[in-house]
């Protein structure tokens, strides 16, 4: 990495759709086979060469956090640890995190996101600008999207569109360079109450400086019944021989 990347997991929230499993922890403390659900992003970051690692969690359920992860010496990197008291949408956790990414450039993961793919030296490459990875679905009104012209290069970015517009969604994978967070700063809230991840998506692609990515393996967003019992079945299968931790 020419400059130097930090990682962020967003971990916050209160996952109503797992309930009652969620009444007494975390959805990204629940078990994924033989591992704690976030164990699977932060594997993705570790593999990646990032040793500074800024988790963020919601107020109630910091401690559980802490006593599982602890400093991070255990892993070999060094992790910090966020309040998000209340979610204000994916683009928040660029703002909770101001004092940490610095002048540093920044990749955010979110804590229920589990990739069969190895995307580390994607990571690692990154110089500029801003990157996202993209996943041909069924149902891409759950998620933002990426249009695409005819050849292939993204025209724009649109969180969970009412009408259909491309079957391409964006991932819980972002990284950026130290400007996200002043544009982040600046966006204001959607109709939905949250600083969209996609205006800052947007931002770049208006700019030409927004590299789209493609997945290939599996992606599990592990927020529902459904999605989370197939994680398990993928971490059981075909995950156990790229976990570094």
């Amino acid at each position: 990495m020419s400059k130097k990347m930090k990682g962020i997991i967003l971990a916050g929230g209160s996952a109503t759709r797992l309930r009652p499993c969620t009444k007494v922890t975390s959805k990204q403390l629940l078990p994924v086979y033989n591992k704690p659900m976030i164990y699977y992003p932060l594997n993705t970051l570790i593999k990646a060469g990032i040793k500074d690692i800024l988790i963020i969690v919601s107020p109630e359920r910091a401690g559980d956090f802490l006593n599982l992860l602890g400093s991070g010496k255990e892993f070999g990197v060094n992790f910090t640890y966020e309040i998000q008291d209340t979610p204000r949408g994916l683009a928040d956790a660029f703002i909770v995190g101001e004092n940490f990414i610095g002048s540093d450039n920044v990749a955010m993961i979110l804590g229920d996101n589990i990739f069969e793919d190895d995307l580390y030296e994607s990571i690692e490459n990154f110089e500029k600008g801003g990157m996202v990875f993209a996943k041909k679905v069924s149902d891409p009104e759950r998620f933002g999207v990426v249009k695409f012209d005819k050849n292939m290069k993204a025209e724009k970015v649109v969180e969970k569109p009412k009408e259909w517009i491309s079957d391409y969604a964006l991932v819980g994978l972002y990284v950026f360079d130290n400007r996200v967070v002043k544009v982040a700063k600046e966006v204001e809230p959607s109709e939905r109450g949250e600083i969209e991840i996609t205006d800052l998506q947007n931002f770049y692609l208006q700019k030409g400086e927004l590299e789209v990515a493609m997945i290939n393996g599996a992606w599990l967003d592990a927020g529902t019944f459904d999605s989370l019992l197939e994680a398990q079945i993928l971490a059981k299968e075909k995950l156990q021989d790229k976990m570094v931790i």
